[in-house]
């Protein structure tokens, strides 16, 4: 123990370092230990290692500097240059463009700002001992890896959904979470609005009355229409660009194009799919507002080419739950690829679906989210005039990253955090397992981890990992 005549040494960073407990393996930072509830002293900012700078990672980078109290010191990526000006992110990214803007952006008040850049997250995970907490925002193949090894550091983790690429590592990171009890939070964005916790308050509150069956739609689709089947020749990888760590626990292939920087979502073997992409947003506001379980069936069916290998142009899926929690059974029906629900006689006439939304249909009417997560529309329209809205009974976000940092710092558990996030990931998983037996119907044994009478399913509940990938 150390003399009082000596504690002023100890700077706060030693503090937490020597104050890591260890339980099962694995190096536990008490949430305590980060400190600074109302002035931020440069020692109480949480220093945080980005890992994965494409286009996500690029935007996530961009949240957190809006932080006062979060300074970003280390990016770890295989990739050092991305031109993503043809995709969604309108971007540059990669770790030459991300170290720049990282550095420019604190080099406003800290002169000769310098970030520490990594090809392998594991090295950064090994030198960058000052580091609180990383973001993780690569491929889905390696997001589960990712997390248990930033977790047994000792590291707080944000981790892009969905959680992880398959059901057996959403049980591992949510046992993981339980046992560290580490501050964490999903990538659904949406859980942190407004709309969704006033969604929910309406859906409890029997606005609509009992709800039988919800709708979600998305119009994602597949990034290359006219892929028949898996690269068979390799093309050249771009310079600087480590194509064996990227690929990360999935079997060895050449590098092809086709495979990054983002249309990576359409292999099977690193994406799973538009449901993957989407169904921890869309499928959220229901798993929230009827506290779901496990579903007791699970039946996705591809639209258009698909195999197993390729992800399809759309899909169409029926989720069966015994009960939620009023103790009723609920039916959730999931579309992607501009596929839709019909409308409901409840619409006015001249309502058009948005590309995106949820639909809740309930005895007394239904409730419309149009887009993600938006506020809540009750129709018809003479039943939204006369009711009262529901008290607010969820404690509001101060923001999808803001409320990960506080629980950094020793406040409360963020809405979207692993225990609950892995659970949403596995009911979206159990569609992309439906999809890659071809459609098959799952009947779900959730105590033992199998698709009952479906051996085949096996391989994609727990998938196979290259040598030195293995989560033990």
């Amino acid at each position: 123990m150390l003399e009082n005549k000596n504690k002023s040494d100890v700077s706060r960073r030693d503090f937490i370092r020597t104050s890591s407990l260890s339980a099962a393996g694995f190096f536990i930072v008490p949430r305590f230990v980060l400190g600074g509830k109302d002035y931020i002293a440069p020692s109480d900012k949480v220093n945080i290692g980005m890992i994965g700078v494409g286009g996500k990672g690029r935007q996530n980078a961009e949240d957190l500097m809006k932080l006062d109290d979060v300074q970003l010191t280390a990016i770890a990526d295989p990739g050092e240059y991305w031109d993503l000006a043809e995709f969604y992110y309108r971007s540059l990214a990669g770790r030459g463009p991300v170290k720049k803007l990282i550095e420019g952006h604190y080099g406003q008040k800290s002169e000769n700002y310098k970030v520490r850049e990594y090809r392998d997250f594991r090295e950064m995970l090994e030198k960058e001992t000052g580091l609180d907490a990383v973001c993780c925002s690569t491929p889905d193949n390696t997001h589960a890896f990712i997390t248990y090894m930033a977790m047994k550091a000792g590291k707080h983790v944000y981790c892009e959904k969905p959680l992880t690429h398959n059901i057996w590592e959403a049980r591992m990171i949510k046992k993981l979470t339980e046992e560290t009890g580490l501050a964490t939070q999903m990538g659904n964005v949406g859980h942190s609005t407004d709309g969704i916790r006033e969604t929910v308050e309406f859906l409890r509150g029997g606005v609509i009355g009992q709800v039988k069956e919800t709708y979600s739609w998305v119009p994602a689709t597949r990034w290359i229409p006219e892929i028949t089947g898996e690269p068979q020749k390799g093309t050249k990888k771009p310079k600087g660009f480590d194509w064996d760590l990227w690929l990360g626990p999935s079997v060895y292939r050449p590098y092809h194009e086709w495979y990054t920087p983002v249309t990576w979502r359409d292999f099977w073997d690193f994406g799973c799919g538009a449901l993957g992409d989407f169904g921890c947003h869309d499928m959220d506001a229901a798993t929230w507002a009827f506290e779901l379980g496990h579903p007791e069936a699970i039946e996705v069916f591809p639209a258009g080419f698909s195999d197993e290998a390729i992800t399809p142009y759309g899909e169409i899926g029926y989720y069966h739950f015994k009960e939620n929690n009023t103790g009723k059974p609920i039916k959730l029906t999931w579309y992607s690829g501009g596929l839709r629900p019909p409308l409901h006689e409840a619409l006015p006439a001249d309502y058009q679906w948005p590309r995106r939304g949820t639909m809740f249909i309930g005895e007394k009417g239904i409730i419309v989210n149009e887009g993600g997560n938006r506020a809540p529309k009750v129709f018809p329209e003479q039943l939204a005039k006369t009711i009262t809205p529901p008290k607010a009974t969820i404690p509001r976000s101060n923001g999808h990253f803001r409320d990960w940092v506080d629980a950094i710092k020793g406040g409360p558990a963020a809405s979207a955090n692993f225990e609950y996030g892995a659970h949403l990931t596995e009911i979206t998983l159990l569609g992309v397992l439906s999809l890659r037996l071809g459609g098959r119907k799952i009947f779900w044994d959730a105590e033992n981890l199998k698709a009952k009478g479906l051996p085949e399913a096996d391989v994609y509940i727990k998938e196979p990992v290259r040598e030195g990938w293995e989560m033990t």
